[in-house]
């Protein structure tokens, strides 16, 4: 009984050429699905095509903006044309910041809120659409954060931007349901990804392992059972709405 058996299925991963989406990516094609990968420019995604390739899967490189809602209907319409369908959309492009409240700007606000809220919002009405009316389900996958409920401390604007991400995931769950599309989300922990690197002081590392009960960073490839195993519908389908975390126990506990 193989209940993570993919082969077949196709999965687009928007944000495949980053830390986390490309280790994703790089997990769904082990398991046998076709992976489009997706980066602001299609070479940016090469390096884990290559290695996905190189592991013995299949996948393509594709150009899009997370943000553009006419980007991501021509990929939905070329990523159709390569294998013949979408199974699985993993969302999880990202931007972070630690600028103080009282100094956030309007355009850093935007674009935050853009990448991390947005995108998702847009690549779910484009693909969850499609899988609704082709009536044969899916499932969508969105990269969440430990920051989206309580807040984190000095990332406002990214902490409401993952908050944003949970609510949609839940509404679009109950909204897609009848279709037999699934829509989960994972929050993971602290992982040393670009986006959160250059805010990672000393001060500020030694507040999230002592808040962090395994005491240590995640590592990429931790988080590639939760999205294999929420691709997978033998696995998980029976699974909507739910947010996962892979967080080391910071969510577990207080003070």
């Amino acid at each position: 009984m193989n209940l993570f058996d993919l082969t077949g299925k196709t999965a687009v991963v928007i944000g495949g050429s980053s830390t986390l989406g490309g280790s994703l990516a790089e997990a769904l094609a082990a398991y046998g699905a076709k992976v489009a990968l997706t980066g602001r420019l299609a070479d940016n995604a090469e390096p884990v095509r290559k290695r996905i390739e190189e592991a013995g899967g299949e996948a393509r490189c594709f150009a899009a903006e997370a943000t553009s809602a006419e980007d991501l209907k021509r990929l939905l319409g070329d990523v159709i044309e390569w294998t013949g369908g979408v199974d699985i959309l993993l969302n999880c492009p990202g931007v972070n910041s630690a600028t103080p409240f009282f100094e956030i700007a309007e355009d850093e606000w935007d674009r935050i809120m853009n990448v991390n809220a947005k995108s998702v919002m847009l690549a779910c009405q484009t693909f969850g659409e499609y899988m609704v009316s082709r009536g044969e389900g899916g499932s969508i996958i969105n990269l969440s954060s430990v920051s989206s409920g309580p807040p984190l401390s000095r990332v406002f604007t990214y902490s409401a931007s993952k908050a944003a991400v949970n609510s949609m995931t839940q509404f679009l769950a109950t909204e897609f349901a009848p279709a037999r599309v699934r829509v989960n989300a994972i929050i993971p922990g602290f992982f040393p990804a670009e986006q959160n690197r250059s805010i990672l002081s000393p001060e500020r590392v030694a507040s999230i392992m002592g808040h962090t009960p395994m005491g240590r960073f995640g590592d990429p490839a931790e988080l590639q059972g939760a999205t294999v195993y929420l691709a997978s519908d033998k696995a998980s389908g029976f699974v909507t709405g739910s947010l996962l975390r892979v967080d080391g126990g910071f969510g577990a506990m207080t003070i």
